[in-house]
């Protein structure tokens, strides 16, 4: 007796064209190009992930760098002063600091600047 795919098949297809939904014209609806384009997707999704990790922390060290900067001082002395005073502090909690709390960062900054 011969197997069919039938059930499986359409579970399958119905699962890739709902990933696919919202692509326009034959990506959205053909199955091939959706396949395609949900695969290419997923591919840049994973790297993305990956990449929004190094964005961030690019983001959180140019915000550093300009609240040190208008008080008189380089990013890499700054962080280099921390490190010899013994703080531990992650660099988006600093950049948090210099945006919301201006007093505490100054604090910060002046530890810094002592140690250096």
């Amino acid at each position: 007796m011969r197997v069919r795919n039938g059930v499986a098949r359409k579970k399958r297809v119905k699962k890739l064209l709902k990933a696919a939904k919202g692509y326009r014209a034959a990506k959205g609806t053909n199955y091939r190009q959706a396949k395609q384009t949900v695969q290419r997707a997923g591919r840049y999704a994973f790297i993305d992930r990956r990449r929004k990790k190094r964005e961030f922390r690019s983001l959180w060290i140019l915000r550093i760098n300009a609240a040190v900067r208008a008080a008189g001082m380089t990013y890499s002395r700054f962080v280099s002063g921390l490190r010899k005073a013994g703080v531990i502090i992650d660099r988006r909690q600093l950049s948090e600091l210099a945006i919301n709390d201006e007093s505490a960062f100054m604090t910060l900054l002046e530890t810094a600047r002592k140690a250096v």
